[in-house]
């Protein structure tokens, strides 16, 4: 309450109008299935689209289980695509993966890292006790075979002379150096005669000058041999000092090769704040950079130089050294350049000559042993909670996602070989439907068996009962752009990418029915009239063929046994519904409970409702046909006021679709009088 203590003009703001209720989005969707890469762990990240998808989780190569012998289609990398290609705007997937467990006593098979990362060593077999470098794909998966390409990058000389006297520009001069940082790893050389050796660049106080500061060079090889920065002469080209850092580069195994990012200026002390240790550690802290960055760089050093040499004095091949003993020729001092490792090149004789090319400073690293493990189990679609939001997995990893209103396993229906498969496949189902049914504005779009009859979807069919999932029969045929071979892919990508179409486009009141299926150029199986009045009862909704028409849609129904809940259209827009009012009236909580507050609560309410059907989402010629709202003594007791409760009653005239559309055409008399 306002306090009016001394006598003035007081301002004060106040409000006429009821709170408004915001629609809230319907359209965003979430995945879950295994991918080649990617993480399997915490609150996945919004994908807007299908590059998004590539870059974090891999290409549309095919899956390899472990022992499974013929290679599975990536089916949810396919669903992604067609999520976006039928006109899907925000996705989130969660991956799911088992690692390969060989049989008690044995080994895994030659090639095939038992946890699925894959790795490298430099040097690929180092003595015992040796210093050595290791290098570990972030996550488990075959995307993780990639190459790593390390290639150095040497500046110019940045050693320079400033004048002892700024008033006196042209005489004596002191060393100085420019833009070297703390723990840089530098290159000097002091003059014909003289190796090029590596130093550790660190900021020392300066004994003559307290307060002040100066650098001082630390060899590779201890700090017996420390060079100042007092000791250097600038005033000579015969003394260089060189910075040397290092550029990561990570290249794809998939079918097609793209770099999937770069990072430049790093360089290899762990203390540095842009050390190869620090950028790509096994504990990052920012989620972004988790899945930003795929490797883990831990040198068994913390020697700078030791670590440079362990990375970049690798042999080249033969052919390398025969070309670069043809570029460089005389200009190199006999006997320095050695084996043409990286860092033998880095010299001023070489430097002078500029003929290398880029790729002469580069090391290729190839990983190896990352594999896809063995099919996922429903226990991993289930996923586990965990207090930390970084170690939630499965479905479970979307619960803590409120914009989700659409979920989809494409692929865990295909290819069961066995009972054993069918029954995790059913289980799969099952956590769907449960998972939708929790979250209780969600609903989760199902996939037949690839190859099923008519029969069997029925069969298939009658095990499940909801409210929150629909059913789509046969698979979508399509051409896949890895194997250019035309293969079927499970529904629900493109179902899923088919309601947020309809959302954007019509509203999510009107039935995800009766849309062309952009990315089809065939079915499984073509249905005809007779096989969908057989389906269509049993809320099995067909994907069919019209000539003239293309591939649709034919189906908008639930696998519900209760008629009032039987189409998906009603599920979806009450969901719109209870979840808008639910959010849009957060404000209502701990105000205080009688007349007033019923009364503004009606009028938002109503307010949400009148435009809910003015915009033709609601039924009856006038609002009081389409809606009422009530809160007031006849919705609550006394009790209720009592423990706090506030209850209002609200009811709708939803639209239905025309599933049905009859015209009855009789025969007519031209005499007759109408």
């Amino acid at each position: 309450m306002p306090e009016y203590l001394a006598p003035g003009v007081y301002i004060e703001e106040v409000s006429f109008r009821a709170k408004t209720i915001e629609g809230v989005s319907t359209s965003t969707a979430g995945f879950i299935g295994p991918t080649r890469f990617g993480p399997v762990r915490g609150e996945p990240d919004l994908l807007t689209s299908f590059a998004e998808f590539q870059r974090v989780y891999g290409s549309l190569d095919q899956l390899q289980y472990v022992g499974a012998g013929q290679p599975s289609h990536n089916y949810l990398a396919h669903g992604v695509r067609s999520f976006f290609d039928e006109g899907g705007r925000r996705l989130y997937v969660m991956r799911v993966f088992n690692a390969f467990e060989p049989p008690e006593g044995q080994q895994p098979p030659a090639g095939v890292n038992q946890d699925g990362h894959a790795t490298a060593l430099l040097p690929p077999e180092p003595a015992a006790g040796a210093p050595r470098i290791d290098l570990r794909a972030r996550f488990p998966g075959s995307g993780g075979n990639m190459r790593v390409n390390f290639t150095a990058r040497v500046g110019e000389d940045i050693l320079i002379g400033v004048p002892v006297d700024p008033a006196n520009p042209g005489g004596d001069q002191v060393a100085a150096v420019s833009g070297l940082r703390q723990h840089d790893l530098v290159w000097i050389w002091r003059g014909a005669g003289q190796a090029v050796r590596l130093f550790l660049a660190q900021r020392v106080p300066r004994e003559d000058a307290p307060g002040q500061t100066t650098w001082q060079f630390v060899p590779e090889g201890g700090p017996d041999d420390v060079i100042t920065l007092e000791d250097l002469d600038p005033g000579t080209d015969q003394v260089r000092v060189i910075v040397v850092d290092v550029e990561v580069e990570f290249l794809s195994p998939d079918r097609e090769v793209i770099s999937t990012r770069s990072w430049q200026g790093l360089t290899f002390h762990p203390e540095h704040r842009d050390s190869l240790s620090r950028r790509f550690a096994a504990d990052l802290v920012q989620r972004s950079d988790i899945i930003n960055i795929p490797l883990i760089i831990r040198p068994s050093s913390q020697n700078a130089a030791e670590i440079a040499r362990l990375l970049l004095d690798q042999p080249r091949s033969d052919d390398e050294r025969a070309r670069l003993t043809a570029v460089i020729g005389g200009d190199a001092p006999a006997g320095e350049l050695g084996d043409f490792t990286v860092l033998d090149l880095i010299h001023p004789d070489v430097l002078s000559a500029r003929l290398l090319n880029e790729t002469d400073w580069r090391v290729r690293v190839e990983m190896t042993g990352g594999n896809d493990g063995v099919r996922p189990t429903a226990e991993s679609f289930e996923g586990e909670d965990a207090d930390d939001p970084n170690d939630v997995t499965g479905l479970r990893a979307f619960e803590g996602i409120a914009d989700i209103s659409i979920i989809a396993a494409p692929g865990h229906t295909a290819d069961l070989a066995n009972d054993a498969e069918r029954a995790q496949s059913d289980q799969i189902t099952r956590h769907l439907i449960g998972h939708a049914e929790r979250m209780r504005y969600r609903i989760a779009v199902l996939d037949s068996r690839n190859g099923q009859s008519i029969s069997e979807v029925r069969a298939l069919r009658g095990r499940m009962d909801s409210t929150h999932a629909a059913l789509y029969y046969p698979w979508i045929t399509i051409m896949d752009p890895v194997t250019e071979q035309q293969i079927n892919i499970p529904p629900s990508g493109s179902m899923a990418g088919i309601y947020a179409r309809n959302d954007v486009d019509h509203g999510v009141h009107k039935a995800p029915a009766n849309e062309v299926i952009r990315q089809a150029i065939g079915l499984e199986r073509l249905l005809n009239k007779a096989h969908q009045d057989v389906l269509n009862p049993e809320g099995i909704n067909c994907l069919r063929f019209f000539e003239g028409r293309g591939y649709r849609v034919w189906g908008a129904r639930t696998i519900s046994s209760d008629p009032e809940w039987k189409y998906v259209q009603l599920r979806r827009y009450f969901a719109y519904l209870e979840r808008s009012v639910e959010r849009g009236t957060q404000w209502v909580v701990f105000e205080n409970n009688h007349e007033p507050l019923w009364a503004r609560v009606r009028r938002t309410v109503e307010d949400f409702l009148f435009n809910e059907w003015s915009s033709e989402r609601l039924m009856g010629e006038k609002p009081d046909l389409a809606y009422f709202v009530r809160c007031d003594r006849s919705t609550m007791t006394q009790n209720d006021i009592d423990n706090g409760r506030l209850i209002c009653l609200i009811g709708v005239a939803p639209v239905r679709p025309a599933e049905f559309v009859i015209f009855r055409i009789g025969q007519w008399t031209a005499d007759r009088r109408a």
